[in-house]
């Protein structure tokens, strides 16, 4: 027979597994596919722009070969951990600080293959991100991103 004691704590534990699995539940992964033909054109990141929770991940899925995802060291948050995925794996990235990330894959950044994601909402690196400049169509693509971020 239980007394009272081991019916509270029975109950607190219970309680408290209920509580880790809501937490952890609720954390969301959104997948990015890296292409070579999508709708923003040729050698993209699709969707290009996420707008993620911080807690969430996202995984980058080489849909086609010859792509990899990795940090634009100059679009990130301070602090933020570089990313740096090989060809032709995932990459599944945890993002634990606010802020804009930017990501490339190496082979065809200059043909503009760059993507955005941004963690939280009012990103503090929002106005130093901007002001990178990035090369050739890579710059152009991601001009086209910042209108996204809200």
């Amino acid at each position: 027979m239980f007394d009272i004691k081991t019916k509270l704590l029975t109950g607190l534990i219970v309680g408290a597994m209920g509580f880790t699995a809501s937490s952890t539940a609720s954390a969301k992964e959104v997948v990015v596919h890296m292409k070579n033909q999508g709708a923003g054109g040729m050698m993209v990141f699709e969707p290009a722009f996420v707008k993620v929770a911080v807690g969430d991940t996202v995984k980058f899925v080489p849909t086609d070969k010859s792509h990899n995802a990795e940090s634009i060291p100059e679009i990130l948050p301070a602090g933020a951990p570089l990313i740096a995925g090989k060809i032709n794996q995932e990459v599944v990235v945890k993002f634990d600080k606010a802020g804009v990330y930017g990501f490339k894959c190496k082979p065809h950044y200059s043909m503009g293959m760059v993507a955005l994601v941004q963690v939280g909402s009012k990103p503090p690196n929002l106005a130093a991100a901007k002001a990178v400049k990035l090369p050739g169509l890579a710059q152009k693509r991601m001009s086209g991103l910042w209108p996204s971020v809200k």
